[in-house]
């Protein structure tokens, strides 16, 4: 099966993100699906830019609707340079079969600290028994 790849560009930064169910770690009977999901951050400007904080809507077919907010992404708010990519994994857990994610990063441009807002494409967390 091929895994889809979610892409959005804002502001000249690409944002694109794969999914993976984990069957290893998750516990159907107890209505708990895993997921991790690798998100990569493109640079395509000219300018250099820090990754400051992220906001995540999680929502899972139960209707069940959670947002996370913090600073940085894994313990780190990385600063991409022209042209530099940065890329790292995480996860997430549903109390049900499917649901989706998207959010927001906020950027600052460096040296002058101009606040931008970026679009983390809407994803689908679904368990591959669901495809069917």
């Amino acid at each position: 099966m091929n895994i889809p790849l979610y892409t959005a560009v804002t502001n000249g930064i690409k944002v694109s993100v794969s999914v993976a169910y984990q069957p290893a770690y998750s516990k159907p009977l107890h209505q708990e699906f895993i997921y991790a999901y690798r998100v990569s951050i493109e640079n395509q400007t000219d300018q250099t830019v820090q990754l400051l904080r992220r906001h995540w809507h999680i929502w899972d077919s139960n209707g069940i609707w959670r947002e996370i907010e913090g600073e940085g992404v894994v313990g780190e708010q990385p600063v991409l340079t022209p042209y530099q990519s940065h890329a790292y994994v995480s996860g997430s857990s549903l109390g049900s079969e499917w649901g989706k994610m998207f959010g927001t990063f906020q950027f600052q441009t460096l040296p002058d600290r101009q606040i931008m807002e970026v679009q983390i494409p809407e994803f689908q967390l679904i368990a591959p028994h669901k495809w069917n």
